[in-house]
């Protein structure tokens, strides 16, 4: 059985570690390997090294880092399809999804490639008599990205580049569920000519969490993953001091208006709630279907949802894949059957999905659920996989209404070929990211990515300028250099301008 290590000093280690935990291939249902799960000790020992890596990494000239950058840049795009396959096997989505997830994790890095100009300060010329002012943003140390198994390659993305262009080091807690790719990525780091020590990959569970989050010298935790666990972190973190940005799940509508074009909106519909298996914080969980078109886009959505392509993600032919366990198949199906018992018709039924040749696959098919009402399950919980739930509104200002009495506001979306309904649409819903006739609003790089209410834990998203000002920290510099033949009398009368 293989074993997935650690990544910790610039190369892979068992470092202390005896505990172990399986990591399947969803597509077969069978262990491919087992990863090492960190204990407190090997918590230190990564924490310790990052530590001293940053002494002098922090010290690093933009230029230098730059040139990291930019390499590593390069690597990535070179084994991009490398990267895929790993995601593909571990995770289970479709290799052609996976290449997307790489490319929108290299927009990332392309973004960090600009650090330089990210990171100039300001400058103010005689504030007073003889007197500049000038700032400029320092790293933190060591921080920590905790990251979901649905991006493996992506959200962690989202996180290391940033941090390490500001001159930070950089501790990557990935999911235990698909490890792999995050040691990949460790080594193109290293082949990239990162220093030893700035990138560390430590794998774990919530013993090495918890260790991370009580860790004197780790200065900052970036997580991604669900709410209970998102708002857990941040309460942790920021009760022992550090700089939390911690983002949580979704429950993302997308609104139908009876004035959108069908065949677009269903077509959509059905990519973005079943893409990945439903396993992404951005998918579509929940049509709102508005006034008297509901019953059409619900036959149109059905049809297009019976017709997607179901099998293992290193088929070419497969739209969809498997979830990424079993426990996760049984819970999805046990909403859809929470879904059936209160009320809930079923219009596509994927429970029980066998995809030949790959019988003990983690397979569910997709789902459509119409006359869904907010009372129930499958409406109030995020599901996390291939299910689609229809309610009802009679107009956009119900529709709005509905969205933001839900918890969550992570991203919704709207489709219509109205610009006043639109206009109304974006200003009056209380939601993150909003995306007109784009399902999956995802802002590019240099943008910053995240949501509201449940969906945010802590004030900062992630990447883009937030990420910048996250993983680093602010001086301002008040000097004044006085001739010698021209003393200035000290002033015991607060400080003032002359």
């Amino acid at each position: 059985m293989r074993t997935i290590e650690h990544w910790i000093g610039g190369g892979a280690t068992r470092a202390g570690s005896t505990r172990t935990a399986p990591v399947w291939n969803p597509a077969t249902g069978e262990q491919q390997a087992e990863v090492l799960l960190a204990e407190p000790v090997d918590v230190d020992l990564a924490v310790s090294t990052a530590a001293k890596a940053f002494e002098s990494w922090s010290q690093t000239s933009l230029t230098k880092r730059t040139n990291v950058l930019f390499a590593f840049r390069e690597l990535v795009a070179r084994h991009a399809r490398e990267l895929a396959e790993i995601i593909a096997d571990e995770h289970g989505k479709v290799v052609s999804d996976a290449l997307g997830e790489v490319q929108r994790g290299l927009e990332v890095v392309e973004f960090a490639c600009g650090i330089p100009h990210l990171l100039k300060g300001d400058y103010s010329d005689q504030v007073s008599t003889g007197v500049d002012v000038f700032s400029f943003r320092e790293p933190l140390g060591v921080v920590a990205g905790i990251t979901p198994f649905n991006f493996p390659v992506m959200v962690p993305m989202w996180m290391h580049p940033v941090a390490i262009a500001c001159g930070n080091a950089f501790v990557l807690k990935p999911s235990e569920r698909d490890p792999s790719a995050s040691l990949l990525v460790a080594k193109l780091w290293a082949e990239a000519g990162l220093p030893e020590g700035v990138f560390t990959v430590l794998n774990g569970d919530k013993t090495a969490v918890d260790a991370l989050l009580d860790h004197p010298d780790v200065a900052a935790v970036s997580f991604v993953g669900s709410t209970p666990i998102a708002r857990y972190i941040h309460q942790r973190a920021s009760a022992n001091g550090k700089r939390v940005q911690a983002l949580g799940g979704a429950k993302n509508h997308a609104v139908v208006l009876p004035d959108a074009d069908l065949d677009f909106a269903s077509d959509h519909l059905v990519a973005a709630a079943m893409g990945s298996a439903g396993e992404r914080c951005m998918a579509i969980s929940a049509a709102v279907a508005v006034g008297t078109g509901a019953d059409q886009l619900v036959d149109a959505v059905a049809a297009k949802a019976k017709a997607v392509r179901v099998g293992p993600g290193r088929d070419e032919a497969s739209e969809m894949g498997p979830v990424v366990t079993a426990a996760a198949r049984d819970r999805i199906t046990g909403y859809v059957d929470s879904g059936e018992r209160q009320g809930a018709r079923v219009a596509v039924d994927g429970r029980g999905l066998v995809v030949p040749g790959h019988e003990d696959g983690f397979f569910v098919g997709p789902t459509v659920l119409d006359h869904v009402t907010p009372s129930m399950e499958v409406y109030r919980d995020e599901i996390f996989g291939p299910v689609l739930s229809v309610v009802r509104a009679d107009d956009v200002d119900e529709a709005i209404a509905l969205i933001n009495a839900n918890p969550y506001g992570n991203g919704t979306a709207i489709f219509t070929g109205s610009g006043e309904a639109a206009r109304r649409f974006q200003r009056g819903v209380k939601v993150g990211m909003i995306g007109i006739n784009v399902p999956i609003p995802v802002p590019m790089a240099y943008y910053s990515f995240g949501g509201w209410k449940d969906s945010l834990f802590g004030q900062s998203h992630v990447h883009g300028p937030e990420g910048i000002a996250f993983y680093t920290r602010a001086k301002v510099v008040t000097s004044r250099w006085p001739r010698v033949d021209h003393p200035i009398a000290a002033s015991y009368h607060f400080p003032t301008t002359t």
